[in-house]
């Protein structure tokens, strides 16, 4: 199985999110392992997610990842829309941006980068309407906090 497009914060997040996951399709069973493997083994298993229903309308209650079954929770939640959120028991979570499956190269790599950044005050819905508007929000992003990196 390839590895997943993610890309996570190197330290503590301040922000609204931890990084950002490019998933190859919108099957949250196909996609789901892949992203669960290539996280640190050291902040424990994984043992739920919460996904958005209008992006994830038919994501399974539960995923099979190696040696143990994670709980998916669908949630109508605006803010979750376009994020998952990873929780690793007591050990730790990720509020990862979930980029589209169809989005294009370019914008994807700048969405990677700007929600991985530590000083990213954007939230999932933001900054995709920022990739939207063709990285035109360039400036948008520096007066809300960005560091400006593409």
């Amino acid at each position: 199985m390839p590895l997943p497009r993610l890309r996570l914060t190197r330290d503590a997040s301040h922000g609204p999110l931890d990084g950002a996951w490019w998933p190859r399709c919108d099957a949250l069973e196909l996609e789901l392992p892949a992203l669960i493997g290539s996280l640190d083994p050291s902040v424990g298993t994984v043992t739920r997610v919460t996904v958005g229903t209008a992006a994830w309308p038919d994501a399974p209650q539960k995923v099979m990842a190696p040696g143990h079954v994670i709980e998916v929770v669908r949630t109508d939640r605006a803010a979750e829309a376009h994020a998952i959120t990873v929780d690793c028991g007591t050990v730790g979570r990720w509020e990862l941006l979930v980029i589209p499956p169809d989005e294009p190269a370019g914008a994807a790599a700048w969405l990677l980068t700007a929600a991985s950044d530590p000083g990213n005050p954007l939230s999932a819905p933001r900054l995709l309407a920022l990739a939207e508007s063709g990285l035109d929000g360039q400036d948008t992003w520096e007066s809300e906090g960005g560091s400006g990196v593409r």
